[in-house]
């Protein structure tokens, strides 16, 4: 099956893999995260995609060709799952140390339940786990299960210059197979786009990004912008869309790497960067209370015996009725801490249990 692509930003933005919609907001341009976003039913648009208020048409003309295999070395797909299975993803990513880290996209991770990723040179695949994330610069690190010795990009660029002839490679449509390339110039060097999430409405700004004439779409977020040499110089965000000329947006290689060597490094004072996983109940609301719409099989409110209907009333021994309670009680906790957990049924009996809190979806 072939998953919807995330967005990419455009002028009318879109991200490439990002839960962003399309804001024009002067004197940022507005673009659409490119990412390819495959919730039920695995189209672009409300109310889960990111900057899919203007779709990628497949029939669109496209000035591109397939990646070499010296433009795809080092380069990854990136498949999620999307909430316990409610959808997929899929995306692009860079190897940056042969052990098996990776960066791509916050976007192409973001609500990943379980994400695989297929290093393209080699075809193999591997589960990953996010070390971090800094939403804010649109970048995350993946470490690769069980990998080693791969092949990584050579991010040792000085970077761009305006005018200079550049090529941006991703998996573009997000069809897992092989890469495409887009060549095109870069027409600025700190080009500010703006992007709101389509679930909270939220606008977001990503400035100082370079901005290029190349036909970027969903898929290639995450993916290589590389210079005449064949040095990585960015990472693919977002592209616009809606227009008969597409432009690429492209965070700077030098931002991707500081962020990235201190995700690894564990330093959450960088940016603002967020490491691991948060806590997990494994259930949904209804209202803004604390009452239940829904809970997840094999969650841990689920094998705590709470249902549909119930209403949570503390934490860890702290009081909670809203839902903004519940979920900054549940935030102080990390995955795999016991917690006590007080309830009552929909007959107003009382009930308690400890809980074993799991693995939220990256946030």
């Amino acid at each position: 099956m072939k998953l919807p692509r995330r967005a990419t930003a455009s002028l009318a933005v879109t991200a490439l893999a990002l839960p962003l919609s399309v804001a024009a907001v002067a004197p940022a341009a507005a673009a659409t995260v490119l990412v390819d976003r495959g919730w039920p039913p695995y189209s672009y648009g409300s109310p889960y995609g990111y900057g899919y208020s203007s779709p990628y048409s497949p029939t669109s003309s496209l000035d591109t060709s397939e990646a070499t295999s010296e433009e795809s070395t080092g380069l990854v797909t990136i498949t999620t799952e999307i909430q316990y299975g409610q959808g997929e993803a899929a995306g692009t990513g860079m190897v940056i140390r042969s052990d098996g880290i990776v960066v791509t996209n916050h976007h192409v991770v973001e609500g990943a339940t379980a994400i695989r990723v297929t290093v393209v040179n080699t075809g193999r695949t591997y589960p990953a786990e996010v070390l971090g994330y800094d939403a804010t610069r649109d970048i995350a690190v993946l470490k690769l299960s069980g990998a080693s010795g791969l092949a990584a990009v050579d991010t040792d660029s000085s970077g761009v210059s305006l005018g200079e002839d550049v090529t941006a490679v991703g998996d573009a449509g997000g069809d897992g197979g092989s890469l495409t390339a887009a060549s095109g110039t870069v027409t600025d060097l700190r080009k500010a786009i703006t992007v709101s999430d389509e679930q909270t409405g939220r606008p977001h700004r990503l400035r100082n990004l370079v901005e290029i004439d190349a036909d970027i779409i969903p898929g290639d977020s995450g993916g290589a912008l590389l210079d005449s040499e064949g040095a990585v110089v960015g990472m693919n965000v977002a592209a616009s869309s809606g227009t008969a000329n597409i432009t690429g947006y492209v965070i700077p290689v030098k931002r991707v790497v500081r962020i990235a060597d201190a995700i690894v490094a564990g330093d959450s004072t960088v940016g603002a960067i967020r490491l691991g996983y948060g806590a997990f109940l494994g259930v949904s609301l209804s209202g803004t209370g604390t009452t239940l719409a829904a809970v997840l099989d094999g969650g841990a409110a689920g094998d705590a015996g709470l249902a549909a209907g119930d209403t949570i009333t503390s934490v860890g021994g702290t009081p909670v009725t809203t839902y903004t309670q519940l979920r900054k009680a549940v935030a102080r906790y990390a995955a795999g801490d016991r917690v006590r957990v007080t309830w009552t049924d929909s007959s107003g009996t009382s009930h308690a249990a400890s809980v074993t809190l799991g693995q939220a979806p990256v946030a």
